[in-house]
C-alpha cells in the first residue's frame, strides 16, 4: 500500500507543514521506504495476541507504604524543624527555584 502524494499532502496539511512540489516528491519517497521498512513486522501472526500500551506492561507502584522505624518512633517534628535555615509552620521553608514569578514557598 503506497502512499501517493495527495496523501503525503494531506498529512502534511493535518501537521501544518508546509511542502514545495519538491519537498512533497522527497516525503512522499522517505514515508514509502518507511513504510516498506516495517513490511516483515506486517507478516508476524498476531491472532489472539491483545495489544500492549507500554512496553513494560502491567506496571504497578513500586513505592512502600509509610512505616515507623524500627524502633517504632519517628523523629519528633519540632527536632527536625530545630536545625532549619528558616520555617513555616510545620514545614521548612526554601528559596524557590522558580524564579520571581513562582513566589516563595
Amino acid at each position: 500500500m503506497a502512499l501517493t502524494q495527495d496523501d503525503v499532502r494531506g498529512i502534511a496539511d493535518y501537521a501544518r507543514i508546509a511542502l514545495t512540489e519538491e519537498e512533497l516528491e522527497e516525503m512522499c519517497a522517505y514515508m514509502n521506504e518507511a513504510i516498506d521498512l516495517l513490511q516483515p513486522i506486517r507478516e508476524y501472526d498476531l491472532e489472539g495476541v491483545e495489544p500492549t500500551f507500554h512496553p513494560i506492561g502491567d506496571l504497578s507502584n513500586v513505592m512502600a507504604g509509610d512505616v515507623q522505624n524500627a524502633h517504632g518512633r519517628s523523629l519528633d517534628l519540632d527536632v527536625a524543624l530545630s536545625n532549619a535555615g528558616a520555617k513555616q509552620g510545620r514545614s521548612f521553608r526554601v528559596p524557590s527555584i522558580l524564579g520571581e514569578e513562582g513566589g516563595d514557598r
